[in-house]
């Protein structure tokens, strides 16, 4: 991930509506255009795998969303864009409609929110990104649950909202992964992760 253009500070609605003319995506630092990278294909496995498996737990198609954003509170005009967003049903009815899907701060907020981190030591921005700023942000939205997965580490994270902040269980190999708002979930971490490699 990589800092865009030429740092102009821009608002949401600005944010929502930038187009420059390829198919790169942004996230929204402070107002600061932060250009998200070509995505892999293990990482968009990952993604629809996990789609596939929500829907046959019966989640409904329109819940399920990989190409919304999320605004998040900051010093200035920030939003995110997860790789896998499940919504409920309060926050795709605000969205329902919108040219452009993004989950404002005036709107319900989805029940579960999954990364799958971007690569990098702890020293790194991806990390602090991934580890600190958005378990944060997410936090702060009350999102009930938030998963982190890391090909590089081999784990699976499940993040509980406990009194604003995110109390995380790590799943690596064969452990089953428990997630409290989907407790009839079967799978594992190995099961995830092999996903995002071909077989």
């Amino acid at each position: 991930m990589t800092v865009a253009t030429d740092r102009k500070r821009i608002t949401l609605k600005e944010f929502l509506s930038y187009d420059d003319g390829t198919d790169t995506q942004y996230e929204l630092e402070d107002g600061i255009l932060v250009e998200m990278g070509t995505e892999s294909t293990g990482n968009t496995s990952i993604g629809m795998f996990l789609i596939s498996i929500f829907l046959v737990m019966g989640i409904p198609y329109y819940r399920l969303a990989t190409k919304h954003k999320i605004e998040v509170r900051g010093s200035y005009a920030n939003a995110r864009y997860p790789d896998l967003m499940v919504h409920s049903e309060e926050s795709f009815t605000a969205i329902d409609g919108r040219k452009e899907a993004c989950v404002e701060l005036t709107d319900p907020s989805p029940i579960l929110v999954i990364e799958v981190v971007s690569p990098g030591t702890e020293s790194t921005k991806n990390y602090k990104r991934d580890y600190q700023w958005k378990p944060r942000e997410y936090a702060d939205r009350e999102i009930a649950e938030f998963w982190q997965i890391d090909t590089e580490r081999s784990w699976v994270k499940v993040g509980t909202l406990v009194s604003g902040s995110y109390q995380f269980a790590t799943f690596q190999g064969n452990e089953p992964i428990v997630s409290p708002t989907f407790p009839e979930l079967k799978l594992t971490a190995a099961i995830v992760l092999a996903r995002g490699k071909r077989n």
